[in-house]
């Protein structure tokens, strides 16, 4: 799990729009490494976490479309289903909201990675960064025999 910056990008609901943005940061060697767009009539806003952050905010600057940058929670998941409930459980166990995650697509190795936006920062690391993981991002985790009482 890492604090990860991620970008919000204003854009008009026409067609072209996101593949003129996906396309200028393709040309940038920019690697998207999670997004979501949500629309309504009019506008739509693109989320994404990328890998080179400061070349992604020199291209969307470059746009001229209203772009904002906030720090989200970056977590590693096993592509399984209960995944993201086993995090929002334990988020919600503590008394954080959640105001809006998505989750990539499987990738090699049957990881995913989850994007989260909470309200409180500091205290979601804490719940959620009590497990330690292995170098591949798998959850470490004590026998029942080990566990202190």
């Amino acid at each position: 799990m890492q604090v990860v910056k991620e970008f919000s990008v204003s854009l008009v609901n026409k067609p072209g729009v996101l593949a003129g943005v996906m396309k200028a940061l393709g040309r940038a060697k920019v690697n998207v490494v999670a997004m979501t767009l949500s629309d309504s009539a009019r506008h739509g806003v693109l989320r994404l976490v990328v890998a080179q952050t400061a070349t992604a905010a020199k291209v969307l600057g470059g746009l001229g479309v209203p772009v904002k940058q906030s720090d989200v929670l970056q977590i590693k998941l096993a592509n399984k289903a209960g995944a993201m409930a086993e995090v929002a459980g334990k988020l919600a166990a503590a008394h954080v909201n959640i105001a809006y995650a998505y989750c990539t697509s499987g990738a090699s190795g049957g990881r995913t990675t989850g994007i989260i936006n909470v309200e409180n920062l500091p205290k979601a690391m804490k719940v959620l960064g009590a497990e330690k993981t292995h170098k591949d991002g798998a959850v470490v985790r004590r026998s029942q025999g080990s566990r202190r009482s």
